[in-house]
Order: C-alpha cells, then structure tokens, then sequence
C-alpha cells in the first residue's frame, strides 16, 4: 500500500462517553480536548525475502515477499513463511507480576449506557429521585407506624397497672341486728333485708295523715289478695310496691300505701308507711303485709323468718310493747285477709290473740279503737 494514500481519521467519541472518561480519571481529559483517539501512524512495512522486519519476526526461512500493511488496515499478507512473530515480542526471565487495566473507553462507554456493574440493579437517573423518595417515604411511614403501637401497648400495660394498684373502695359491712350504720342496707339477722322507701322508688311527696307513737300494742296482718302473685327477688317485689302504691292514691283515694311494711317472697323487708307514719286502717297498730295472694298461693318460710325478725326487732328497739297482741286483718273487719294459710300460721305463734273472733271481745276495745279499723278508707263496706 502506498504511504502517501489518505487513511481514515479517527472516529470521533461520544459526548457521553467523553464525560464518562472524564469522570473515571483527569488523565483522560485528553479524549474530552481531541474528541477522539489519537490515531497511529501509518507506514508500510516491505519486507524482502530472506530479512527480518520490526514487524514481523521469524527465526525460520522466509522464501518470498511479504506485504505488511498499515495498522489502520489491520490487514497482513504473508505467504511461504513460518514461525511468524507479528508486533513487537518481549522475553522475560524471573518472577513476572502482569496487572490487567480494563480499556478506558469500554469502561466509560458502561457508565454512559449505565451499565456499570456498580449501578447494575439501581433505577435509572430519571426516575432514581422519585423511587428513592417513595422509598424513604415507606420508610418513615412504617417507623411512625411501629412508634404508634408501642406507644400505645405501653400505655396499656402503664393504665392495667395503675388500675391493678388502684385500692378498692372499703364497703361498709352490711351489720346483723338492731342497730345499723347509717346510709347502709339494714339487715335484721338471717339475711333479711330491710328496703327502704327510696330504695324501691316509692314517691318523696306522699305521706300518711296521722303519726305513730311507740310503743305499739297491736300488730295487724294482712296481704294484697286480688289474685296477686307473690313476688320472688328485689326487682319484682320492687315493681309491686310502686303498683301498690300507685293503685292506693290514684284508685282507692288512700294519702299512701296502706301498710307499715311488706314482706316479700325474697324473705326481704321493704318499709312501706314504716315505724312513725300509722297505717291506713287503725291507729296505735302496726300492720304487716304478705305481698301475694294467699287465698291462693303459701307463704314461703323466707317470709314468716322475716315476721319473726321484724317483731323482734320492734321489741327490741321498743317500737313495740313487751306484750303486744297480734292480730289478723279479718279479725278486726269482715275481710277474707290475709288468707287461711296465713292465718293458720300466726294463730299458732306466742302473741297472738283471739280477739274479734266468735265469743272474744272486740281488738282494740279496751284502749279506745273504733269496731272497723279503715281510719284512712273511704266509708265503704268492701272486702278485700
């Protein structure tokens, strides 16, 4: 070929690449100045038969001609020869270290495509700004989450502790006998429980006429009758004391319910006109009532242990004469009160009286009461 002839310049970089070389070494800054690789200059090799050349070498014969051509080519024409050696051969003799430089241009060319294999994996640069926030958002969102819940798991166990801790409110005792602390339930022995009037809503504005003096001689017994079924816990004998006493002012024109006090089928007590208020049928007595039909229906024994009680403790805390007399209502007026079952069990009991009964003077005679006890009754002859 002949060395005159034009060769091809060099094929330009590309910008990206440039800036890649840029980026890896300054000592490439040569490629960003030129914008190409230098190109090698061009010469042409003749080569007779028989001679060796710099750029081929042979320790064998070489019987014909040989034609280098230029690098840029990379073309060589070699014929009748062997043990060819082309470019420049180097001997060494002792210990060699070899170090491997990667091709600076193959290198830049992978960081501009971003193809790296330190960047393999990571997003592009147009869209590693906003994957990267999204990220980082997740991030704190599950951290703030994680703070959240055990913030609020430690205040759980914090407030289970405190209420843990927390002492509980000393009861007052509910106290047997006579005598009871105030703003307690009273309990007269055997667990009969004496339910005041705000205890099973009875109404604060009515009251009966006429008071009660202590001590009493008489105790009247009487119970609802028509057809009233006994009652068995609080809850119910409660809802029948309201009735009672709706029905005794709304109907029967009465300034109260009509008893002192009422025994329910619970074996509890509930204070109905109670110890200072007299009752609707006669002055200077007490009246006790069955809550229940007992012409139909027996009394339980929750209800004559809670008699029992009541009377004693009226003796005891002198509400009641040492010696009173105990009565049935139908021994004082023509009334099927309070039933023969009830009857036949207080006529059997130490303080009973046969006063009003055939041949027996009348109850109440010899300290003044009236031949019908119905002092707060409308003047009409009904039986209950």
């Amino acid at each position: 070929m002949d060395p005159n002839t034009p060769q091809p310049s060099a094929t330009p970089l590309p910008e990206t690449v440039a800036n890649a070389l840029m980026s890896i070494n300054p000592r490439y800054n040569s490629f960003h100045q030129h914008n190409a690789i230098p190109s090698m200059p061009s010469n042409s090799y003749n080569q007779d038969s028989g001679h060796g050349s710099a750029a081929a070498n042979g320790n064998g014969s070489n019987n014909g001609n040989t034609s280098v051509q230029p690098a840029t080519t990379s073309v060589i024409n070699l014929s009748n020869s062997s043990d060819v050696v082309i470019g420049p051969m180097t001997q060494y003799q002792g210990a060699v270290t070899i170090y491997q430089y990667m091709d600076a241009t193959v290198e830049a060319t992978r960081i501009a495509s971003g193809r790296n294999n330190q960047n393999r994996g990571l997003p592009s640069s147009g869209e590693a700004p906003s994957v990267l926030r999204q990220e980082r958002y997740f991030l704190y969102g599950a951290l703030i989450l994680f703070v959240i819940i055990a913030f609020s798991t430690a205040l759980y166990f914090v407030i289970n502790h405190m209420q843990g801790n927390e002492p509980t409110p000393s009861q007052p005792p509910i106290l047997f006998g006579d005598s009871y602390a105030s703003g307690t339930i009273p309990n007269l022995g055997n667990g009969h429980l004496v339910i005041d009037r705000p205890n099973w809503g009875a109404q604060n504005e009515v009251r009966g006429r006429y008071p009660l003096f202590p001590p009493i001689p008489y105790v009247v017994i009487t119970h609802i009758g028509v057809q009233s079924t006994p009652c068995l816990d609080m809850y119910r004998c409660s809802i029948k004391m309201r009735t009672i006493q709706d029905a005794a002012v709304a109907e029967m024109g009465l300034p109260d319910i009509p008893n002192n006090f009422y025994l329910g089928g619970d074996g509890f007590i509930y204070v109905g006109r109670g110890w200072n208020i007299s009752n609707a049928y006669s002055n200077r007595t007490l009246s006790i009532c069955f809550m229940g039909d007992y012409i139909r229906y027996e009394p339980n024994e929750k209800q004559y242990s809670a008699l029992q009680h009541l009377l004693a403790h009226g003796v005891a805390t002198d509400h009641l004469t040492r010696d009173y007399k105990l009565v049935s209502h139908n021994q004082t007026k023509s009334t099927k009160s309070p039933g023969p079952y009830i009857y036949e069990r207080i006529s059997k009991m130490p303080r009973w009286s046969q006063c009003g009964n055939p041949g027996y003077i009348r109850c109440g005679s010899e300290i003044g009461l009236p031949a019908v006890w119905d002092q707060d009754f409308p003047k009409r002859n009904k039986t209950a």
